[in-house]
């Protein structure tokens, strides 16, 4: 595949490139750019983090599962080109020697990305911009002091050019391999209907570097511009399955600010700006974070092959583990959210509070008219084979008055809905446990009453 980008302001233009090769093995073996460390080569600990610009702004990403096609078209900025081209660092790279942010340094320039990338979008929450920059030596208190001393420093001349709207601007199509419509996309999954297809790479990425699979028929949808819009309307939300879930993240949180506050758990900046919808839901996981609130929203889903498409509930979507209602070439195309009947409250359980894979997911939207259980749609993951409504509770709850008695009295009915496994992440019994305590939640919630996991109870 030949791909044409930039690297830090050079352009790089690669002939029949192999188009499963990582941005991280190209910069450290190709281009000898060995700041770009690599640590859990599975996009966890971000010390392969680089900044990529475009014409929809600047984001950070993780190298390690960045396939090179992925960047066709943009501006790529790594460790070796954060400081100007006379040599001054970058004002957060000054800021972390002079406040004693690095020790052993091996993480450092990932952090040091992660700190610029905010810092040239004007994103002083340094918490979440660092959930995905793991450092084993400081404790973080003067990699934050670092980050708030830079804060008030001018964007660096050299950057400047990266913010939205005066990145460089992507080819419209590369081939089949890189389709630049939907139509496109359509046309060459009916030719390649068994094509791997490759949306942000953060799963399939693994694929390669942990299970050293060979991808021999791929094909990427990052350049599909018409699969990543948000059409936003009284009654739906229409979400392109190209749409990353930083960018959902930031259009539900007006709208739905619990499911948008989960979306802030789901993994780290670096993944967000690189997962989609459209990938979370193909992906088919029982642990997937986005299926159980889409669920209890009844979000509808497109999917399309060739020229046919059709919609089914996201709910119908998940048949077995593994198994999703999806024929060969076919897609998904977008999911429309609808905003009535909204009392959405979502919960994510998991060992890390933050960048962690859900134990327990569960999303309860539950409506009341006159004190009583008007309507009840509840959706967990992590319960069983696939992503499901817990048909039973909400059953137990439909017409009851809205009471904390009828809440204990609806809690055996999830062992009727659920059977969930034991692993490395809970037991059955937990799970069980703690699905019934969400329901419990939901409830205080509601009432008013603080339930957030991180607050310090007297």
């Amino acid at each position: 595949m030949d791909i044409t980008f930039l690297l830090n302001g050079e352009s790089v233009e690669l002939t029949d490139a192999d188009p499963t090769r990582t941005a991280l093995d190209f910069l450290r073996e190709t281009k000898g750019l060995t700041g770009t460390k690599e640590g859990c080569n599975e996009g966890d600990c971000g010390a392969c983090t680089v900044m990529v610009s475009d014409r929809d702004g600047t984001r950070t990403l993780n190298a390690c599962v960045l396939l090179l096609p992925q960047l066709q078209g943009k501006a790529l900025t790594t460790i070796e080109g954060l400081a100007a081209p006379d040599g001054t660092p970058h004002p957060v790279q000054q800021a972390l020697v002079d406040h004693h942010g690095s020790q052993c340094g091996f993480c450092t320039p990932g952090i040091a990305l992660s700190l610029a990338a905010g810092h040239l979008n004007f994103d002083n929450d340094y918490k979440t911009l660092l959930a995905g920059n793991l450092c084993r030596c400081t404790g973080y208190a003067p990699i934050l002091k670092a980050a708030e001393h830079a804060a008030s420093a001018p964007v660096p001349d050299h950057l400047t050019q990266l913010r939205a709207g005066q990145g460089p601007a992507a080819r419209a199509e590369e081939g089949p391999a890189l389709p630049g419509s939907a139509d496109a996309l359509a046309h060459a999954l009916m030719d390649r209907p068994h094509a791997t297809l490759v949306a942000g790479a953060t799963d399939v990425g693994l694929w390669l570097t942990k299970q050293l699979r060979t991808l021999p028929d791929v094909i990427f949808m990052n350049n599909v511009k018409d699969l990543q819009g948000i059409d936003i309307t009284d009654a739906n939300i229409h979400v392109g399955a190209g749409v990353s879930i930083e960018r959902l993240r930031l259009a539900l949180a007006p709208h739905f600010p619990s499911f948008a506050e989960m979306l802030r758990r789901f993994a780290s900046t670096q993944v967000r700006n690189a997962a989609t919808i459209g990938g979370n839901l193909a992906n088919g996981s029982p642990i997937g974070d986005t299926p159980p609130p889409l669920i209890a929203l009844g979000a509808t889903l497109h999917l399309r092959r060739g020229d046919h498409r059709r919609t089914l509930p996201v709910q119908d979507f998940f048949i077995d583990y593994g198994k999703q209602d999806r024929q060969a070439g076919e897609f998904i195309e977008a999911v429309t959210i609808p905003r009535d009947h909204n009392n959405l409250r979502v919960y994510k359980l998991s060992k890390r509070f933050d960048q962690d894979i859900s134990a327990v997911l569960g999303a309860f939207n539950i409506m009341i008219n006159d004190g009583k259980v008007q309507s009840a749609r509840i959706a967990f993951g992590g319960m069983a084979a696939t992503p499901k409504r817990a048909l039973h509770v909400e059953n137990a709850l439909l017409n009851q008055p809205w009471t904390r008695e009828t809440v204990l009295a609806a809690l055996p009915a999830f062992a009727q809905d659920f059977t969930p496994m034991t692993d490395m992440r809970a037991s059955a019994d937990y799970r069980l446990v703690a699905a019934q305590n969400m329901l419990t939640r939901a409830y205080l919630d509601d009432q008013g009453i603080a339930t957030s996991v991180q607050a310090v109870m007297p």
